[in-house]
Parts: C-alpha cells; sequence; structure tokens
C-alpha cells in the first residue's frame, strides 16, 4: 500500500503546513496591529478573514469535492493557500519605513518640541493629509492582510473534510483513530514552529536593513516595537507550496486496506468494504452521476444530516468550544504581556515549545487509549467528556493566579482612564502632551508616560543608554534620592515570575488534558453519520463552527479588551493608534472570566450529549434483542459497544458502528 502509505504522510505534511502558516498569523497578530497601528477590534476582524474565506466555499467543495478528484481538490487549495500567505506580506513593500522621530531620543528639548509640535497639530488637525500618511502605520493597507488571510482560508477549505473522508474510506476502520492521532500530532509540530518562528522574527525589527539600528531606542520588549512579521509569511507561504505537490500524483479512489488483490481489480467490488460502516459510491458510478443529480440531492441530503440528534450536538459542542479556543490563543500574548509583564517575543517562544508539544502528546494519548481499549462510541464520549471537565477545571483555577498593575504615575495604582491625570503640578510648566508614550522608568519603581511628564530637565547618553536627570516629578513623590529616570517601562515585582511560572505550569497541563479529549471527539463525530454523508457532515461541521466559532471571537474578544486600556497610542498622522497600556486586572477577569463561561456551556452540552448516546445505545440494544432470527447482536459492554448511531426513527438508513 505504498500509494496509501505516500497520501497519509502528504496529508499529515500539508496538516503541518496549513498548522504552522496558521499559527505564524496568530504568533503575529501584535505585531500587525502596532505595525499598522489599529484597535484589537479591528485586529479581530482580521484574524476572522480566514474564517470568512472558508465560508465562501466550504459546503460546496465537502458536497460536491466527495464526488470529485479529492487529492487534485487538495492540491488546488495548497496552492492558493500559498497565494494568500505571499498576499499578506505584500504591504510591507509598499509602506514606508515605519523608523520615525518617536523612536530616537536626543535631548529633553526633543521632548519638549515633540510636545509643542503635538499640541500644533491638534490644531491643524482638519488640514489636508500630507502624502506620507497614506502609507504609514494607520493607513488602510491592512486591507492586504484581510483579502490574503481570506484566501488562506478558501485555499485551506478542500483540506480537512476531503482529506479524512478520503483517508477513512481507504483505511482499516480499526486503524483510522491511530492514523487521526498521527495526522494531528504532526500537524501539532506546525504551531510549534509556528510560533517560534513567531518569537524569533519578533526580535528582529521590521525595517531591519533599512535603517540604523543604532538610532532605535527601543527593544523588542518595549510595547511599541514592531518585528519582521512580513518576512514570516514569506516562509509560510514556501512551505504550503511545496505540500501541495504530490497531491497532483495521486489516485481519485484506493484499494481498500486488507483487501485481496482480487477484489481490488473487480469492477464490482473496487470499493466494496466488509466493515460496519459502507464507503463513498464506487468510481465508475460516480463519474456518471451528473452534476445537476449531484445538486438536486444537496438539500435532502442536508435535511437526513441535521435531523441526526447526536450529529448536532456535536457541532453545537464543538462551536461552543472553539468559540472559547479561539479568544484564548488569539489574545494569549497579550494576555502574558500585559498580566504577567513578559516580552511578546517571550510569551510566542513559551506557547510554542510548552503548551503545544502537551497538545501534540495530548493526541498522541487519546489516540492510544482508543486503541488499546478498543473503545466505541461511548468509551470515546467518556474520554471526550473527562478530557473536557478535566481542562476547564485547570482554566477556572488561572483565574486567580494574578499580578498587580505595573504602577504608572497618573494611571496606575488609582486606575484612571481619563489621559489627563497624566498631568500634574510637577509638569505643568513642560506643556507635555498627554498623548504621547514613550516610557521612562524612575529609581523609584514608578513608570512615567513619557520624560516630560516626569518632570525632567537634562539628560546624558545616547540612544538605549540615555539617562534623564532632575526629574521634578520624582523629586516630589519622595520616594528616592535619585530622581533620575531610564528609558523603559519599571519591571514588575519579583513575585510575579513565580505566579507566571505557576500560571504557565496550570495552561501546559491543561492544554494536555484538554488534547486527551481530541481524537475520542473527532471518533464520535465520524461514528455518529451515514457513510454517503460523511463528506458533507465534516464539511458542515467545519463551516458552521468556523463561521460562527471562527469569525466573532477574535472580534468580540478584542473588543472587550480594548474596554480595559488605559493608554492609547496616538498615529502618526494623527487619530488614535493601539494599546501601549491595559489595566491588567480587568483585562485578566475579561479575558479569562470569557473563555471560562464558554469553556462551562460547553461541558454542560458535552454532559447532554453523553446522555443521548448512552440512551441511544440501550434502546439499540433492546431492539437487537428482539431479533431472533439469527442477526449477530451488538455487544453493549462498557461503554466499547458496536451501535447504530444514526437516529432510526428520523431516518431510513441504519449507520452501524
Amino acid at each position: 500500500m505504498c500509494v496509501f502509505q505516500l497520501f497519509l504522510a502528504s496529508l499529515a505534511f500539508v496538516y503541518f503546513a496549513k498548522a504552522f502558516a496558521g499559527a505564524y498569523m496568530k504568533s503575529s497578530i501584535t505585531q500587525i496591529e502596532r505595525r499598522f497601528d489599529i484597535p484589537s477590534s479591528l485586529i479581530g476582524v482580521i484574524d476572522g478573514s480566514f474564517e470568512m474565506g472558508n465560508l465562501l466555499i466550504i459546503a460546496f467543495v465537502s458536497y460536491f469535492g466527495a464526488k470529485l478528484h479529492r487529492p487534485r481538490l487538495i492540491g488546488i487549495g495548497c496552492l492558493i493557500m500559498a497565494v494568500g500567505s505571499f498576499l499578506v506580506a505584500l504591504p510591507h513593500f509598499f509602506q514606508g519605513l515605519l523608523f520615525r522621530g518617536d523612536f530616537s531620543h536626543f535631548s529633553v528639548l526633543d521632548f519638549i518640541h515633540y510636545s509643542v509640535h503635538d499640541m500644533h497639530n491638534v490644531k491643524s488637525s482638519f488640514s489636508p493629509r500630507p502624502p506620507e500618511c497614506e502609507k504609514a502605520a494607520g493607513s488602510p493597507m491592512w486591507i492586504y492582510v484581510f483579502l490574503g488571510n481570506m484566501l488562506r482560508g478558501i485555499g485551506e477549505t478542500p483540506v480537512m473534510p476531503l482529506g479524512i473522508s478520503y483517508l477513512d474510506d481507504f483505511s482499516r476502520e480499526e486503524n483510522t483513530p491511530f492514523y487521526l492521532a498521527c495526522i494531528h500530532t504532526v500537524g501539532i509540530l506546525g504551531p510549534m514552529f509556528g510560533f517560534m518562528l513567531g518569537s524569533f522574527l519578533s526580535k528582529i525589527y521590521v525595517d531591519t536593513g533599512f535603517v540604523n539600528l543604532d538610532t532605535i531606542t527601543i527593544t523588542y520588549k518595549d510595547s511599541r516595537w514592531v518585528g519582521a512579521w512580513w518576512l514570516g509569511f514569506i516562509v509560510t507561504g514556501t512551505v504550503v507550496l511545496l505540500s501541495s505537490i504530490p497531491f497532483f500524483f495521486l489516485p481519485k479512489s484506493l484499494p481498500k486496506q486488507g483487501q485481496e488483490q482480487e477484489e481490488i481489480q473487480s469492477k464490482s467490488t473496487e470499493l466494496a468494504t466488509k466493515t460496519e460502516q459502507e464507503q463513498f459510491l464506487p468510481e465508475e458510478t460516480q463519474e456518471k452521476v451528473k452534476f445537476q443529480e449531484m445538486a438536486k440531492d444537496f438539500i435532502p441530503s442536508l435535511k437526513r444530516l441535521f435531523r441526526n440528534r447526536i450529529y448536532s450536538l456535536i457541532i453545537l459542542a464543538s462551536l461552543v468550544i472553539v468559540n472559547g479556543f479561539i479568544g484564548l490563543i488569539t489574545f494569549k500574548p497579550k494576555y502574558i504581556e500585559q498580566v504577567y509583564g513578559q516580552s511578546a517575543t517571550k510569551a510566542i517562544f513559551l506557547i510554542g515549545i510548552l503548551n503545544l508539544p502537551a497538545v501534540a502528546l495530548g493526541f498522541i494519548t487519546g489516540g492510544f487509549l482508543l486503541k488499546r481499549f478498543k473503545l466505541g462510541i461511548v468509551g470515546a464520549a467518556r474520554v471526550a467528556i473527562s478530557a473536557s471537565l478535566g481542562s476547564f477545571c485547570l482554566l477556572a483555577v488561572q483565574i486567580f493566579v494574578q499580578c498587580e498593575n505595573a504602577e504608572v504615575a497618573g494611571l496606575i495604582p488609582q486606575v484612571s482612564y481619563n489621559p489627563q491625570t497624566l498631568l500634574s503640578q510637577c509638569n505643568g510648566h513642560c506643556f507635555c502632551s498627554v498623548k504621547h508614550w514613550d516610557p521612562v522608568c524612575a529609581y523609584n519603581g514608578m513608570t512615567y508616560a513619557s520624560p516630560c511628564l516626569a518632570g525632567c530637565q537634562t539628560s546624558t547618553g545616547m540612544g538605549k543608554e540615555m539617562v534623564f536627570h532632575n526629574c521634578t516629578c520624582i523629586n516630589e513623590a519622595g520616594l528616592a534620592a535619585n530622581a533620575s529616570a531610564v528609558l523603559g517601562q519599571c519591571p514588575r515585582k519579583d513575585d510575579c515570575d513565580i505566579k507566571f511560572k505557576i500560571y504557565m505550569a496550570l495552561s501546559v497541563i491543561g492544554s494536555y488534558i484538554s488534547a486527551c479529549g481530541g481524537t475520542p471527539g473527532y471518533i464520535v463525530l465520524l461514528r455518529s453519520i451515514q457513510p454517503d454523508l460523511k463528506s458533507l457532515a465534516l464539511g458542515m461541521q467545519t463551516l458552521i463552527v468556523r463561521t460562527l466559532g471562527g469569525i466573532p471571537p477574535p472580534i468580540y474578544f478584542g473588543a472587550l479588551i480594548d474596554r480595559t486600556c488605559l493608554k492609547w497610542g496616538t498615529k502618526h498622522c494623527g487619530g488614535r493608534g493601539a494599546c501601549r497600556l491595559y489595566n491588567a486586572n480587568a483585562f485578566r477577569l475579561t479575558y479569562l472570566g470569557m473563555i471560562t463561561g464558554l469553556y462551562f456551556l460547553a461541558n454542560t452540552v458535552w454532559g447532554y450529549l453523553y446522555y443521548s448516546i448512552v440512551k441511544r445505545q440501550k434502546k439499540i440494544a433492546l431492539k437487537n434483542q428482539s431479533k431472533e432470527n439469527g442477526q449477530e447482536s451488538n455487544a453493549v459492554t462498557n461503554g466499547h459497544a458496536n451501535i447504530n448511531i444514526a437516529d432510526i426513527d428520523d431516518m431510513g438508513t441504519e449507520c452501524t458502528i
């Protein structure tokens, strides 16, 4: 079965490639937000454009694609994904340099000049925009990223429904869980490399090679730093492009694993199986089916599919879980950065080397449990709901692992959303701009929004080594004899590092437990649908879950997170930019509170789903026992059962598992 092994390896590589590209997109969210100077709610729309692309064609690809050349459609989809990745990187070559005067500090007089100039800009805010603003940060060039990500979503559409159905059609039924576990395990390596690439490139300045880096006074730990986000999309696009090649050389159909050569050569039994689930129509019959006949059968097929109560409950549970997961993974780097004071680079790196390997190990464990104990659909559902409950409990505990807000004069600890509180008597004579965000750390441990707002009068040194002296606001605080400040925000208290380690430990364990239920949950889905509806069912699951579970969460999570912003940045050409500082406590309660609530709802649905499966099992067992005409009864023991999970009352055909 060399051809089947080639398909298995090719599908695993495609899962790796698409996950690699998708994870890099997630890891670059913060960099893109800063580069285009846009709020979290808008970055959520850009992130959701991938699911919008899926929405456009998923139903048609899943239904009609199952009757066409599935490997070739997957290859075409990979080509489209690659083009989308290259399109995302395109704005970098159209935009001007990000490097501005904001990042070059020469003296305190420059800051005072900046403040006066900023006040002048307010008075002339209705003047025509200069030409350079059309390409500056905050310009609409993020549209390219939006469209490129949407194109990636369109290209990814055939991979899951057509690839998994093709695999399940031509593999031994008892081998399917193991193959799925292997594919998902290889696939999870993609996010690992994606996040590691994102971490590496986020340390490289966005315009490296075009500016003198010695004049850049901020580091990658600064909230205004923008890494070389564009370079990663060129790399991921190339990998996806390479993954498409094998699928153009695979056949439309394969012999079923385990069949004798004579049966394979027989036209009438080419795709026949002796397993309990029937496969799709033979290739010869498929070729004679007209497009009009397939289209005419589309609506009745949908009705048959959604009459299946078990399938509908699985869709609902998946929908709620994905809402929580997408919100979790999209803003987790920002959460770690704002709540625990870690750099975005470190946050992305830790997610890549800790959380994702735990997820891979969880997928392997779930597949091993199914194969080792030969669990049926009830046993698989039992493993899935147990994993879901375990991860929910660990997630709830994370809410209580917190660090205190970083102290910023005028904003924290007396939390204020009014920028005018940055002004006081000690800096009133400086005519400082409250819009400017160029933080300095005083030797008393307090962060000030700018040297001007700290009342600094002199400075020494150049570039990153600049030190500000005679800061009147620091003297007024009376907490330090040294009235000096250095560039950057002050570090968090020592106990925050310990709390961060506790948070990461809970997060990694929770990721492992949650992933243990991934493969069993997928088996419950596969075994709950009629064989001829398999591709359509997987496609509709992808359509619904990605439409309602992939598009809205980044948007409403981002909008709610924006409400916790204490200090907004200002675009170079005017207008509100990206958020520079959040209320960490409000961020934590909003972010984790939303996720915990969604996971609680998902566990409630899983409980009802498990009850429905057990009830259906008992009903079928009683029906089979009443048949005494020699038909073999289904064994019902401890979740290791071969049962009919299709809705017998609502459907004319049975799907025996």
